[in-house]
């Protein structure tokens, strides 16, 4: 090994083989550093990769001790670092347990706010305080455009959405727990958000009675009525789909990985009643529900509607004519759902949305926006408000107490008893006498 000392000794040179690459080693920092100066005697000579190899190192050198009193020499792993490690375990471990969406938004959000605030920071350097400083940021930097952000939507006077900056805190948090399990940091410090320890319980968007009766009779009226005759089919499976969702309470996303094979129509044996046996597969893996006895009817219409038929159109044609194609001349027949097929097979949300719109439903009194999973949420209320045990509803719901008496029974009336509140301490007739005080020596 061939090794030479520049700079009085602060800077090693040397090279393991003869005619291979320079290197060069300091310690600058209290840690011993290492580095490549790429330069060999493969197309120089002799001399003159030596001076060259002296030249960069000698820069390296230099560059290391101005970044050592500029603060800017990090000795420890960097949050980039622990960025980077965790983005290639989280995907692999949590494969199938993890929506795809929610792995690439913690990507999209290290990527866009994260890295480009705390990406240059050591682990040691991210305390509570620091996590302050970038909620302090994210909201008074919210219109300044972001070179990060790929969005092409123009900038709005809004406050970050509390989910938005819970979302990444998690992310944050994930990510120095990463580094905690690799030995980089001894404790993951406490980030959560001060000053609001308890927020507001808000319920979420649902419909009353009286709505719900509004909306499925404006279903019902466009079913039998729809806007457009090819439109027949999908505006009768809208009013079976809120149907069923409104007796079910199953999740909209369970709604579309159900199939015909995961419904059965059995008599309960409680109550003797006709009622759906539902296997559901969606954000908590495998579980059952029961429907209620009225869910039946609006299945058995979608268990027997015929497929919708497909028609060429004019235009259609004329390109077929064009291009050589044959055209189909026997009259297409219809085909009924098969045990594989989807119970709900085709995306119906701009007529849903449409039709809340024109019966002004779209927002409920708090200016929250209704969707497909208000659905849900009306099934639960409804059966607090009519005396379900919420213990039940939440198995059914495959959900926790806890989450239901958060955003549920917090605002349903029919949860307070009057009857255990408003009692009543029955008024004695008249003033007690105190009784006489007895000692032992008067016995």
């Amino acid at each position: 090994m061939q090794r030479h000392e520049i700079l009085g000794g602060n800077v090693q040179l040397y090279r393991r083989v003869d005619g291979g690459k320079w290197h060069c080693s300091t310690s600058v920092g209290g840690k011993q550093r290492r580095a490549t100066t790429k330069q060999d005697s493969l197309a120089l000579a002799k001399q003159d990769s030596l001076a060259l190899a002296k030249q960069v190192a000698e820069d390296w050198y230099l560059g290391l001790r101005g970044k050592r009193h500029a603060g800017l020499l990090k000795s420890e792993k960097t949050f980039r670092q622990a960025a980077d490690q965790f983005l290639r375990e989280y995907e692999i471990i949590t494969e199938g347990e993890r929506s795809k969406r929610w792995t690439e938004g913690n990507a999209i959000r290290l990527r866009v706010h994260l890295l480009p605030f705390f990406g240059d920071l050591g682990l040691s350097e991210i305390t509570a305080g620091k996590v302050q400083d970038y909620r302090v940021h994210r909201i008074s930097t919210r219109m300044e455009p972001n070179p990060h952000s790929r969005s092409n939507r123009p900038l709005k006077d809004k406050l970050p959405a509390r989910n938005t900056l819970h979302n990444e805190t998690v992310t944050l948090r994930m990510v120095l727990r990463t580094a905690v399990n690799h030995g980089w940091l001894s404790h993951v410090p406490d980030i959560s958000t001060p000053y609001r320890a308890s927020a507001k319980v808000e319920h979420r968007a649902w419909f009353s009675p009286a709505e719900y009766k509004q909306l499925y009779m404006a279903t019902g009226a466009c079913a039998k009525a729809p806007f457009r005759d090819r439109f027949r089919w999908s505006a009768e499976q809208v009013h079976d789909y809120v149907l069923f969702m409104t007796i079910t309470g199953l999740r909209p996303d369970e709604a579309v990985n159900l199939e015909h094979l995961d419904v059965e129509i059995v008599v309960d044996q409680e109550t003797g009643q006709r009622i759906l046996e539902i296997e559901v597969r969606g954000k908590r893996g495998v579980g059952f529900c029961k429907s209620m006895p009225n869910a039946v009817r609006p299945y058995e219409r979608l268990l027997g509607r015929a497929k919708p038929v497909e028609v060429i159109s004019r235009q259609r044609e004329l390109g077929m004519r064009r291009t050589g194609e044959e055209i189909p001349t026997d009259a297409p027949t219809k085909s009924y759902p098969q045990p594989t097929d989807n119970v709900f097979p085709g995306n119906h949300i701009n007529l849903f949305n449409s039709l809340l719109v024109r019966e002004k439903l779209k927002l409920d009194r708090d200016g929250k926006a209704r969707t497909t999973y208000s659905l849900r949420h009306t099934y639960i209320c409804v059966r607090l408000m009519e005396g379900a045990d919420v213990y039940a509803v939440a198995r059914n719901c495959r959900t926790s107490v806890e989450m239901i008496q958060k955003y549920y029974a917090a605002h349903i009336k029919n949860m307070i008893s009057a009857a255990a509140v408003n009692v009543r301490r029955a008024k004695l007739g008249g003033r007690r006498k105190a009784l006489p005080v007895v000692f032992e020596d008067d016995l």
